[in-house]
């Protein structure tokens, strides 16, 4: 059964409402009326709607600011402006920023329905030419930027991501290193209307303040030695389309502000330079910290998070969603194959055992590089559980703490378990880990090289 094209009608005229809404549902088409323009703009913000019929001239919200609305909401939505003759040339205005259609009053009921029944194949066309080309890109990249899951938790991460995508309302993606926030932040990008345009990233936490302010603002030639011309930056790269800051929460201060900026006023202005670029892109950001604890340690701007926090989205950790794990190594495992031109290998009965217990501190990204190490290794069809990474299979200790009884563990057994929980408490973030052990990073990863080594002494296994 095919479901019926929903249609908004907004006037002020409660008599023309009535008869719109008659003569729309003997045609076929499911019908809200919403009273003058405020209760239009009720109706908007709290579902689709196919199409959108409203009068231009109303008190206090106008059919321009439901046009305004509509495209903020869904650009594929087609929005109708009914017109009387005084009002024409702002109709013809309004269709140059994006109504479909204007029709002016008294109009016939088959003009209205010819006109309603375009609109609709039109809104239908423009939603296939959308899918088709997020098809195209998808398996240009290879088909992984695609999020994959079935749990509880990841499908209600991804309904929130697919009805935030068509706004253009900020999103901040919080979550563990590896768990896919740039794929996420791609996904929103390929539901946008700005979807046509590019998608550019870049990771705060990887460049020094300098270069980083460098990429993100461009510079000006002659603002510092090197700057040989002028350099367009990401910000301005990206125009119409959308910019991923990935690890936001590594940002320096002073970057935060001219971030800031970017965000209240949507213009940038570039190192060294004395006028604003104009800066037209849907920013998504990205973090493993937890912003709201590093505000109070002052490290990061509270006016900043605010602005960034619009859409918050917190992305689960593989562990919280193990009923995925089979869906990624058959995604990775294809994708593995295809780039190696040969047929994809499966996991033996062992192997899956080892991978489903594992607990994947570093999340899907640390599951599809032991895969791939897997396959390297892996001569015939079969991944046993010798080709997995010696972390996977090796048998967990016990913990230090049990109902059990064992003699006193040795003093690096104990620092081993505790450095190990600041590791994880530091989301993986080795520098702020060293920092709060109060170590140097140098001896940090001199303890980690060792910890990967068989342990000895400590508790007796039994």
């Amino acid at each position: 059964m095919t479901q019926k094209p929903t249609v908004l009608i907004v006037d002020d005229e409660s008599g023309i409402l009535d008869s719109l809404r008659i003569l729309l549902k003997k045609e076929g088409y499911e019908v809200t009326a919403a009273q003058g323009g405020k209760a239009g703009l009720d109706q908007i913000r709290g579902g689709n709607f196919d199409i959108v019929l409203s009068d231009i001239r109303m008190p206090q919200v106008s059919g321009l600011d439901i046009l305004a609305a509509v495209r903020e909401q869904d650009p594929l939505t087609p929005v109708i402006l009914m017109t009387a003759q005084a009002s024409l040339q702002t109709a013809i205005g309004a269709v140059n920023a994006g109504a479909y259609y204007y029709i002016q009053k008294p109009f016939a009921n088959d003009e209205l329905i010819a006109i309603l029944r375009r609109a609709s194949d039109y809104r239908a066309v423009r939603i296939e030419n959308k899918n088709l080309k997020q098809e195209i890109r998808r398996r240009e990249r290879g088909g992984t930027d695609s999020p994959v899951g079935k749990s509880r938790r990841f499908i209600e991460v991804l309904k929130l991501a697919e009805q935030v995508a068509p706004t253009e309302s900020t999103v901040l993606i919080q979550g563990e290193s590896g768990t896919g926030k740039e794929v996420l932040a791609r996904y929103i990008h390929d539901h946008s209307a700005r979807v046509e345009g590019p998608f550019l990233s870049i990771n705060c936490g990887a460049l020094p303040e300098n270069l980083l302010e460098s990429e993100l603002f461009g510079h000006v030639k002659g603002s510092f030695t090197g700057a040989v011309r002028d350099k367009q930056g990401l910000f301005s790269a990206a125009r119409g389309g959308s910019f991923f800051l990935d690890e936001v929460g590594e940002m320096p201060p002073s970057l935060q502000v001219k971030l800031l900026r970017v965000l209240q006023e949507r213009e940038a202005i570039p190192v060294g330079g004395t006028e604003a670029v104009q800066v037209d892109v849907r920013i998504i950001a990205a973090t493993n910290r937890d912003l709201e604890e590093e505000i109070r340690r002052g490290t990061f701007r509270s006016d900043l998070f605010y602005r960034l926090n619009v859409i918050p989205v917190q992305l689960p950790p593989l562990r919280e969603r193990r009923d995925d794990i089979v869906l990624l190594l058959e995604s990775f495992l294809q994708r593995l194959a295809l780039e190696r031109d040969d047929e994809p290998k499966a996991l033996s009965a062992d192997a899956l055992d080892a991978v489903m217990v594992y607990d994947w501190p570093g999340n899907v990204r640390e599951l599809e590089n032991a895969l791939e190490h897997a396959v390297a290794l892996t001569p015939g069809r079969t991944i046993e559980p010798g080709q997995l990474p010696d972390r996977i299979t090796r048998r967990r200790k016990e913990p230090l703490v049990s109902e059990r009884s064992y003699e006193n563990p040795t003093l690096d057994v104990i620092e081993r378990a505790y450095i190990m929980w600041v590791l994880q408490a530091e989301g993986g973030n080795k520098t702020r880990a060293a920092e709060a052990l109060g170590i140097d990073p140098s001896t940090l990863y001199r303890k980690l090289s060792r910890y990967e080594q068989p342990a000895t002494g400590g508790a007796p296994e039994k």
